[in-house]
């Protein structure tokens, strides 16, 4: 990224040599990026995030449609940058259903069923959960949405980079990425849009990324996006394997040396590198708890670092899952990525046991 950062800071739009150089890193990008989710370089849009990409695709597909009161499904445990957006869309006129999720954080295609309609115009289910990580159904939903003609979108930036995301055998219409997700920069995110899709833009201007973006690219940032992307679809298989192993050897020593642990989300049917445990009698801890691993080195997260300036309130994706309020106060979220190592696990599963303990009410028995 560095060279886009200083000497090279054309402006793709130009035709001038320093406007090449910067299309063709752009375009080099692009072709990266795309060949993550096995997709055609012509098919992706740069944006500024994943929540931008999640309000294009729904908010784009909505407007292109031209229906006046279109029915809307997602699920009741999306992120916020979903949730937020599918709202929205109601004070704008829009039906929108939730489908429901299982105990374990699971869309099951009956529950999608359950709210599908035959005049459903969008499905939108994201493929990784943030808050408990589990791996819904993509393939399966995307069908049973395209048998009733609705169009389906995908929220992948838990997943993308992590575990294969392949779009055609996802079936899906529209999917969103963000590179952060994956070790690159924050800042930007991509939308993978099905050829024939037709989408409405929601930034106006001089009609970059075909016309749905407009905006002077974010080279430097899309340049570390496409080594980023590079580099995950390189290593997936081999790194995948690594993180199951050390997310595993977590729940396993938790659960034997904490009593009263439990794991959120299905154990198995997950991303890789998450984890997310509480601790009963402890749920609403879990800040607190969180505040004392931080001060002894360890960064965790309760729930989603997205809806960090709610945390006083319990997660809606554990009140989704059947959780009552006290427990959905609960989630202790430990992210594993390609920076982390034996020696940090140790670490943790050291720590860890020992913090829970001084946070465990003292129980003393009157002699009588």
């Amino acid at each position: 990224m560095q060279p886009f950062l200083d000497a090279r800071f054309g402006n793709p739009s130009s035709l001038h040599r320093a406007g090449r150089q910067a299309r063709a890193a752009v375009d080099s990008a692009r072709a990266e990026v795309a060949a993550l989710i096995g997709a055609s370089p012509r098919d992706l849009v740069f944006v500024a995030s994943g929540t931008e990409a999640d309000n294009l695709a729904l908010f784009g597909a909505v407007g292109a449609g031209g229906e006046r009161a279109p029915h809307v499904i997602t699920s009741a445990i999306e992120h916020p940058a979903i949730l937020e957006t599918c709202h929205e869309l109601e004070r704008r006129g829009a039906e929108v259903s939730y489908a429901a999720a299982t105990s374990d954080g699971i869309i099951t295609p009956a529950a999608l069923a359950a709210v599908l309609r035959s005049d459903t115009f969008l499905v939108s289910v994201m493929t990784a959960n943030n808050v408990v990580g589990t791996v819904q159904p993509i393939a399966e939903l995307a069908r049973l949405a395209h048998a009733q003609g609705a169009l389906f979108h995908t929220d992948a930036v838990q997943a993308a980079g992590k575990m294969p995301v392949d779009v055609a055998k996802l079936e899906v219409d529209l999917l969103s990425l963000s590179a952060h997700k994956i070790h690159g920069p924050q800042g930007v995110g991509a939308l993978y849009v099905r050829g024939g899709t037709s989408l409405a833009p929601i930034v106006f201007g001089g009609g970059q990324e075909h016309g749905l973006r407009s905006a002077t690219e974010n080279v430097a940032g899309i340049v570390g996006f496409g080594v980023a992307a590079r580099l995950a679809r390189a290593d997936m298989t081999q790194e995948a394997v690594r993180l199951v192993a050390l997310r595993d050897r977590i729940f396993d020593t938790v659960a034997a040396k904490v009593k009263g642990s439990y794991v959120l989300g299905d154990r198995f049917r997950r991303v890789p590198g998450h984890v997310a445990i509480a601790f009963s009698g402890l749920e609403a801890e879990a800040v607190h708890l969180l505040l004392a691993l931080d001060e002894r080195g360890i960064a965790v997260s309760s729930g989603s670092a997205c809806s960090a300036h709610h945390r006083g309130e319990p997660s809606h994706v554990l009140r989704a899952m059947g959780f009552d309020v006290i427990r959905a106060r609960g989630a202790l979220r430990v992210t594993l990525g390609r920076f982390t190592t034996e020696a940090d696990v140790d670490r943790f599963l050291e720590v860890l046991p020992e913090t829970v303990a001084t946070l465990r009410p003292v129980v003393t028995h009157a002699c009588l």
